[in-house]
C-alpha cells in the first residue's frame, strides 16, 4: 500500500530543492499534487520532471491575495486537501548595519507571516486526518552571524508550529516541522555571494558538519514523508531535525 495513496497535496516552494524532491517522493507514493513557485521556468520544468500530472501554481508566498488564490485553484482542481508542506522560504544575509527595511519586512513575510496564513487559507480544504508540515531551520535556534533576520523568523516559526500543533489537534489536523541543517539546494546560490565566497562558505560548513558533508534534499524529503503520513500519527508540534549533526555543536 503507498503511504499518500490517493492524498491531495500542496507543496509550497515546490519548483526546486526540498520542495521539488518531496513532490517526486510523495508521488511515488500515490499522492494527487500541487505546487507553487515565483520562477514560471523552474515551474515548468519542475512539472515536466512530475510528468505533467501536477497542479502548477506560481504564487508569492508572502502575499494574503496569492495565498487567497493558491487555495482556490486547489479546491477547483481537487476540491479538498489532506497535507499541507509549506516550504517556501527566502533568505537576505547581510551584516545588521546593512540589513534594510525591505529586506527585512520581505523575510518576515514569507517565512513567518505567509506560512502562518497559509495555514489559516487552507483549514476549510481540510477534513479530519490531516497533516500539516512547516519547514524551520536549525538557524530557529542556532545563532548565525548575517542571518540574524532569517533565524529570527525560522524562531518564530519554530514556535508557531507547537501552538498550531495544540489548536488544531482536536481537529483531527496533524502539524509538524522539519527542521534542516546544510542542504545542498539552489537556494544556497540564491544569495547573491561571488562564486568564489560561496564555494568558500560551502567548504568551510561541509568542514565543520559532523558528517563532513552537505544533506541531499532526497534526505530531506523522507522526513517530511513520515510526518506527511500516518507513519507519524502521534506526533503533534514536533520537529524533525535533519542537520547531519551540526545542531549538536
Amino acid at each position: 500500500m503507498l503511504k499518500l495513496q490517493d492524498k491531495v497535496v500542496l507543496i509550497t516552494g515546490g519548483s526546486s530543492g526540498i520542495g521539488l524532491a518531496s513532490a517526486q517522493l510523495f508521488q511515488a507514493q500515490g499522492a494527487q499534487l500541487a505546487i507553487t513557485g515565483r520562477d514560471p521556468h523552474k515551474l515548468e520544468q519542475a512539472g515536466a520532471a512530475l510528468g505533467g500530472k501536477a497542479l502548477l501554481i506560481r504564487s508569492d508566498a508572502g502575499g494574503l491575495a496569492a495565498i487567497d488564490s493558491v487555495m482556490a485553484q486547489v479546491r477547483e482542481r481537487y476540491g479538498r486537501l489532506d497535507v499541507l508542506f509549506i516550504n517556501a522560504g527566502v533568505a537576505k544575509p547581510a551584516p545588521i548595519e546593512q540589513t534594510t527595511e525591505a529586506a527585512f519586512d520581505e523575510q518576515l513575510n514569507v517565512n513567518l507571516k505567509g506560512v502562518f496564513f497559509t495555514v489559516q487559507k487552507a483549514l476549510p480544504l481540510f477534513g479530519a486526518g490531516g497533516s500539516i508540515i512547516v519547514t524551520t531551520s536549525i538557524a530557529n535556534q542556532m545563532g548565525s552571524p548575517m542571518f540574524s533576520v532569517y533565524g529570527a523568523a525560522k524562531a518564530g516559526l519554530r514556535s508557531l508550529v507547537k501552538s498550531l500543533g495544540l489548536e488544531l489537534v482536536g481537529r483531527g489536523i496533524r502539524v509538524n516541522a522539519i527542521s534542516p541543517g546544510p542542504i545542498a539546494t539552489p537556494m544556497f546560490d540564491r544569495l547573491g555571494l561571488p562564486a568564489e565566497v560561496a564555494s568558500a562558505k560551502k567548504l568551510a560548513i561541509a568542514e565543520k558538519s559532523p558528517s563532513r558533508r552537505f544533506g541531499s534534499p532526497d534526505e530531506v524529503a523522507k522526513a517530511a514523508l513520515f510526518l506527511a503520513c500516518d507513519d507519524s500519527s502521534y506526533m503533534v508540534g514536533d520537529e524533525i531535525v535533519v542537520d547531519g549533526g551540526m545542531s549538536l555543536l
